[in-house]
């Protein structure tokens, strides 16, 4: 029997989805092109592989071969039960066996949001070498913890705080229990709304709508607070190129936290979008795929 997926890419994208094990899960994980070099982008909250459409093809066609997974609980990748399922040490090691199962022999990883906090853990630990870094709408920890003392940020946080505690979130996001919550966020929350339509919005309401995707989605944050120290950042440094892309109008992170990161990434490039959202990869597609062709090596010739 046919799996089901929670995504069916059109046939003319390039876009297929499979199945790849790893860290003792099964992921479900959005390809397209191929060669030696792994582009792996990773999604945030509340969203899905499918978050990356705009930018798969367009790295496809640049040379990269795209992986697209559904993190951990997402989607229809196995879902863990509990709290310290998703601690940064089990979501880290997540990212390296889907390198390990991809056989690349060259990795540029691509993040956005949640997927981007793992994706500064898992570069700041080295668990794999990567070329390159491209982090989206998420500050480096060391910022993050600077700004977190501010009112600034402290005010925009109030969500993580909300998220901790146990069955309310699920209650008032599963509302109806057809996930439309978790859709109608990314367009109300958006700078172009119009990009959120109701066929992408249903695309994230029914994930969100299956059995424990919600409680899966939460515990991220519950562990983030609940079940720190689960690895070792060390100094937090980063010696390799990164990128990182901010959408100026994020309701949930101020401006100040794209300032200073050079003091742990030498190697840092920021481009803001003003006019754009905490979703900026899908809220501004074209911008986006811009500054990667600009800042990523093309393969498409080699």
């Amino acid at each position: 029997m046919e799996r089901q997926t929670s995504w069916t890419p059109d046939a003319a994208s390039g876009i297929t989805i499979d199945w790849v094990d790893a860290n003792g899960l099964t992921f479900e994980v959005a390809k397209a092109g191929e060669g030696e070099h792994l582009a792996l982008c990773v999604h945030g909250f509340p969203e899905l592989h499918y978050s990356w459409r705009h930018q798969m093809q367009h790295l496809a066609k640049m040379g990269y071969r795209v992986w697209a997974p559904n993190m951990r609980g997402y989607g229809e990748t196995t879902r863990p039960e509990g709290i310290r399922s998703y601690a940064l040490d089990h979501l880290t090691q997540d990212l390296a066996a889907l390198i390990d199962a991809s056989g690349a022999t060259k990795v540029t990883l691509i993040a956005h949001d949640w997927g981007a906090i793992v994706a500064w853990a898992f570069a700041i630990l080295r668990l794999r070498p990567l070329e390159r870094l491209v982090i989206m709408n998420v500050p480096h920890p060391a910022v993050g913890q600077r700004e977190i003392k501010h009112w600034r940020q402290f005010k925009k946080s109030w969500y993580i705080f909300f998220f901790q505690l146990p069955w309310l979130p699920e209650k008032m996001l599963g509302r109806g229990g057809k996930g439309r919550a978790i859709g109608q966020l990314f367009q109300r929350t958006s700078c172009h709304p119009e990009r959120f339509g109701r066929e992408v919005q249903e695309v994230y309401s029914r994930a969100a709508a299956k059995p424990g995707a919600l409680t899966a989605m939460f515990n991220y944050y519950r562990a983030l607070l609940q079940c720190r120290n689960t690895i070792d950042v060390g100094d937090m440094r980063i010696e390799i190129p990164t990128l990182l892309v901010w959408g100026e109008e994020d309701v949930a992170l101020n401006i100040k936290c794209t300032e200073g990161t050079e003091e742990w990434v030498p190697q840092i490039t920021v481009k803001r979008l003003p006019g754009v959202s905490h979703w900026v990869q899908q809220d501004a597609p074209d911008q986006v795929n811009a500054i990667l062709s600009d800042w990523l090596p093309d393969y498409s010739a080699s």
